[in-house]
């Protein structure tokens, strides 16, 4: 690079030995609003990067071109978002923001968790009480987000942490995308090996919402059960809900995000992870009725989640640096929505054509 570009000018420090050197990179990197953990760290005008692969050397050259003829490539331009009582809190480019709220989304209409609220607020509905039912559902939504972020910063730590290990990045991806093979399986047939949750666990949480429901339980035990049911309902669907956030998880790890962005990040992908369960609960709390979900909804979802893990496990693997622009990252998720769109059109024509099947008529018995 530096032969093809003389006006670039690359020097380089040693900073383990060197204590005027290290005393230099914590100065740099304090400038560009980073602590001073790993090398190599390169820091290019406003720009910087932690750690070195292909895609980090496709950046650089992008932006030493882009420099040189005056202008901020998107790859590298990094976001600040104010927050109110915080102030600007760096969290990447735009490109991690959008994927953040499109897998958020994605992940939020997950089967599992609609169909254990829904059946929920249905049962506490039969109480005719707002209260009882805005508490039930407070206390649900609130333990189980709560688990699932844990679930979610655990992985995140994980990753980090073996940041630099390439194979962890393509086992996560082959992970991922088994658990979305899987869920694609579960739009055609659910025989077989299956990540929603299991029909023998079902009557257990049928008979545990029941004991709920009923209205001569005080509004204290109510929430006490409320709370039970919310953990060993996170615990069952876990492998349910798993391969997108542990995509995201991933994809997270492998930017320089500030500990104040990655929590920012956090609190977005969680917030946007629940408005369709906030919706449900909306409509409960307000109209005093449930939304039930059907199955065909359901297998349409299965189908939308299976797809989009797919589809980023594969970026990840064979062309990681389209998630590292907007419109590289809304060409993925674009691609996975035709799929999605396709098949759906295709089953629904096809259902329209299928003859109707008739049960034969008895034979009337004579006198």
């Amino acid at each position: 690079l530096q032969d093809r570009e003389p006006l670039l000018d690359i020097v380089r420090y040693e900073v383990w030995y060197d204590k005027s050197n290290l005393a230099l990179f914590e100065s740099a990197a304090a400038t560009h609003g980073i602590e001073a953990l790993s090398v190599p760290t390169i820091f290019l005008g406003d720009l910087y990067w932690v750690g070195f692969d292909s895609t980090v050397g496709d950046q650089i050259e992008d932006a030493v071109e882009a420099l040189t003829e005056g202008r901020v490539p998107e790859e590298t331009r990094r976001t600040s978002v104010d927050v109110p009582f915080v102030g600007a809190v760096d969290v990447g480019d735009r490109s991690l923001i959008i994927a953040t709220a499109l897998i958020a989304f994605v992940d939020g209409v997950n089967p599992c968790s609609f169909w254990v609220l829904s059946m929920l607020l249905t049962l506490v509905l039969h109480s005719g009480s707002r209260r009882r039912t805005f508490a039930v559902g407070s206390v649900f939504l609130v333990v189980t987000s709560c688990l699932y972020g844990l679930y979610m910063f655990g992985a995140y730590s994980a990753l980090d942490y073996a940041e630099d290990l390439s194979w962890i990045r393509l086992t996560v991806a082959l992970v991922a995308g088994t658990f979305g093979v899987l869920h694609l399986k579960e739009y055609v047939t659910h025989r077989g090996v299956s990540l929603t949750i299991s029909d023998t666990k079902k009557p257990g949480m049928y008979k545990h919402m029941r004991s709920l429901a009923r209205p001569e339980r005080s509004l204290p035990a109510v929430l006490g059960g409320t709370v039970v049911l919310a953990v060993g309902v996170s615990l069952a669907e876990t492998p349910c809900t798993a391969g997108l956030p542990l995509l995201w998880t991933d994809l997270l790890s492998s930017r320089d995000v500030s500990g104040a962005g990655t929590a920012l990040l956090f609190g977005i992908y969680l917030l946007v992870f629940l408005l369709d369960e906030l919706a449900l609960f909306a409509v409960a709390v307000v109209a005093l009725r449930s939304v039930k979900m059907q199955e065909r909804h359901g297998r349409a979802l299965q189908l939308l989640s299976g797809t989009l893990m797919v589809a980023l496990a594969l970026t990840m693997v064979v062309a990681p640096q389209w998630l590292e622009s907007v419109i590289g990252t809304a060409a993925v998720f674009v691609a996975a929505g035709l799929v999605v769109a396709a098949v759906l059109t295709i089953d629904r024509t096809r259902a329209r054509h299928r003859p109707a099947v008739t049960a034969p008529r008895r034979p009337q018995q004579g006198r």
